[in-house]
């Protein structure tokens, strides 16, 4: 009998889910056709009617990961400062989830360094999260949450920390467990209030 649309739609939907936990598993290193027919029970003979190639089988991961990232539920707390860290909050490995995607994203750092497209792709994906920060920085600042400066400096600053605080926890988690993580933003946020050369009177 021959694979109907929807046969074919549910076999990618399983090829996807292996590929995800492949990634998840041993991170983006150890993606390969042969990882993902063992994880999927099948050949990678299979395997190669979706990824005839390895670069295939790349953009594929990538694709996954990046839809992943994007439908994942998001904090909505409000405008300017607490919009900020909520914003912050959503890039840190505080959940199993979470934690998943920092790790695949981390480890597809290397691939996307010696891919000239990739590590394009990878820099316009980050400007464009800086972007979204930037927004957020101007907001608090038109609500006298943060003191004037350039709003783009400021959410490069921010995304440099929380990338930081990412690879710190990923490393080490238990010096790092969620709670650290959120004290140690709250602590960033809280300096970052303070209006520049002003200083605290102890007497």
């Amino acid at each position: 009998m021959p694979r109907t649309k929807g046969d074919h739609e549910a076999r990618r939907r399983d090829v996807s889910a292996a590929v995800w936990q492949v990634m998840a598993t041993h991170g983006f290193t150890g993606l390969t056709l042969r990882a993902v027919a063992t994880e999927l029970g099948a050949t990678t003979g299979l395997l190669t009617h979706y990824f005839p190639t390895k670069r295939a089988l790349v953009e594929h991961a990538l694709e996954l990961l990046e839809q992943r990232t994007v439908s994942r539920p998001r904090r909505q707390a409000g405008k300017g400062l607490a919009a900020l860290r909520d914003a912050l909050l959503d890039i840190l490995p505080l959940t199993p989830e979470a934690t998943d995607s920092n790790r695949i994203w981390v480890s597809s750092w290397d691939t996307a360094l010696s891919d000239s497209a990739l590590s394009t792709d990878y820099a316009r994906k980050y400007a464009k999260s800086r972007d979204r920060l930037t927004e957020r920085v101007a907001a608090a600042q038109e609500l006298g949450e943060l003191p004037l400066g350039n709003p783009a400096h400021i959410a490069a600053g921010a995304q440099a920390f929380i990338l930081g605080l990412v690879v710190q926890a990923l490393f080490d988690p238990a010096a790092f467990p969620p709670q650290r993580q959120v004290e140690l933003l709250d602590d960033y946020l809280t300096a970052l209030t303070a209006v520049p050369g002003s200083t605290t009177d102890t007497n």
